[in-house]
């Protein structure tokens, strides 16, 4: 007579490893989120020298004929005020700089953890990677907003026209640092998501995700947030974390797929062909499986 003992549980499946895995994923990014905004902080109180900065990045965007951020601006407050498209517009445009940044780039992550699990890492790693490097700079380099800059002559169109996630006075802002304009991450988020999107996906039409990287560079700038060197930065600061970071894997020598199978043949049929074998002149019979397409 034996006797064995029962497991006191159940035993670590498939479904029980992915729930784990999930869950120290969230934990993940939500310490690295959590992280970053603890360090953004730091630099609140440095508005001396945020506005310093500011002055300098204005006077080399000139040295450097890059367009005015007023040009922008002015294209998107065309009407405004007289209510209608015009307010709707601009509106529309602080609605897309509020709300979509952070929710866009969660289902970016969250579809490449579901379909994609290798972009996934990937992804996730650049971001972790260009996230890190944006908080050393905006410690290293608090730049005020060109909606603070009087030489700019902007309009502060979420305060005007609302909404907006920031307050009137930075300083009592205890959710956002508004001297954190350099380098402009809504604008590095998005053409990492759009990157990302291209990479994982084989669509025809997969190039059309750039358009949310232009979008979102049209918003940022237009809204007086961001100027157009807090783009080229946190551009230069993503070629350089995909740099480091390694591309993911994908399998070349997979098989080809078959696509059309022969039809059964019936028995007297496969007699048939049995028997036509049997009476192959011998040359054929010598010149091996090639002669006859076995194994095409």
């Amino acid at each position: 007579m034996s006797s064995h003992t029962t497991p006191d549980g159940p035993a670590d499946g498939p479904a029980t490893r992915q729930r784990r895995r999930l869950i120290r994923e969230l934990l993940l990014v939500a310490g690295l989120f959590a992280v970053y905004k603890a360090g953004r902080m730091l630099s609140t109180d440095r508005t001396d020298e945020a506005f310093r900065n500011a002055r300098r990045i204005w006077d080399a965007e000139r040295t450097l004929h890059l367009p005015g951020e007023g040009a922008i601006q002015r294209l998107l407050l065309h009407g405004a005020g007289s209510g209608g498209a015009g307010d709707a517009l601009v509106h529309t445009a602080n609605t897309y700089y509020a709300a979509v940044h952070f929710p866009a780039t969660a289902i970016f992550l969250i579809w490449l953890y579901l379909r994609r699990p290798g972009h996934y890492l990937w992804a996730r790693r650049v971001l972790a990677v260009l996230t890190g490097a944006a908080l050393a700079l905006h410690l290293a380099f608090p730049l005020a907003p060109p909606r603070m800059l009087d030489a700019a002559h902007l309009v502060d169109t979420g305060l005007v026209y609302g909404p907006s996630v920031y307050r009137a006075a930075p300083a009592a802002d205890t959710m956002a640092n508004q001297f954190a304009a350099m380098p402009s991450l809504h604008f590095g988020w998005a053409l990492m998501l759009a990157l990302g999107m291209i990479a994982a996906t084989r669509s025809r039409w997969r190039v059309l995700w750039l358009l949310h990287p232009l979008l979102t560079l049209l918003v940022v700038v237009g809204t007086a947030n961001h100027y157009w060197l807090d783009a080229i930065v946190a551009t230069v600061l993503l070629g350089a974390a995909l740099l480091v970071v390694p591309r993911p894997r994908v399998r070349t020598g997979s098989l080809p797929v078959v696509r059309h199978l022969p039809r059964p043949r019936s028995a007297a049929g496969a007699a048939g062909a049995a028997g036509a074998a049997q009476d192959a002149s011998p040359e054929v019979a010598e010149a091996g499986p090639e002669a006859v397409g076995v194994g095409r």
